[in-house]
């Protein structure tokens, strides 16, 4: 892919709109594609990330799995709860009195090899509607520009 640059950006062209509406409506779309599929599991996009993460790094510290996750510790309090009532994950004591650790149960191992076969029909989905070529430049701008913006000042993710 070739980086824009702004000595390669044709004189008087300049971005026009809003580019967080921009990214926030792709976001939507595309989360909606997936959501199609993946909640044929009867898993939202999001709680199939959450599981993933959970079955590669678990059992995992709520504060660390947050961190891995690049979200605040209500948003993943609040995303657990369905997972853990569901049974596929479960809340248990640390190693002291006042650490959990969260890990994944059998039954949620299965969801989520359930939910991986739907996330690659959604994948290949969006790599056919888009094409190959398209997904893999959209991958190395949103790589890239993440690299620019991240960590910005004042933010969690420092």
């Amino acid at each position: 892919m070739k980086t824009v640059t702004p000595a390669s950006t044709p004189a008087g062209l300049r971005p026009q709109g809003c580019t967080n509406l921009k990214l926030r409506q792709l976001m939507r779309r595309v989360a909606q594609h997936y959501d199609a599929e993946v909640g044929k599991t009867g898993l939202k996009g999001t709680q199939y990330s959450l599981l993933s993460y959970v079955c590669k790094l678990g059992p995992i510290r709520p504060g660390d799995l947050a961190r891995e996750m690049k979200v605040d510790a209500s948003t993943l309090t609040r995303n657990l709860k369905p997972l853990v009532t569901a049974g596929w994950l479960e809340l248990a004591p640390g190693s002291d009195g006042r650490s959990r650790l969260v890990s994944v149960t059998e039954a949620g191992r299965e969801k989520r090899t359930e939910a991986q076969r739907r996330w690659r029909v959604a994948q290949e989905g969006i790599n056919q509607i888009l094409g190959t070529d398209r997904v893999l430049a959209l991958h190395a701008l949103i790589d890239e520009s993440l690299e620019r913006l991240s960590p910005l000042p004042g933010s969690d993710d420092e």
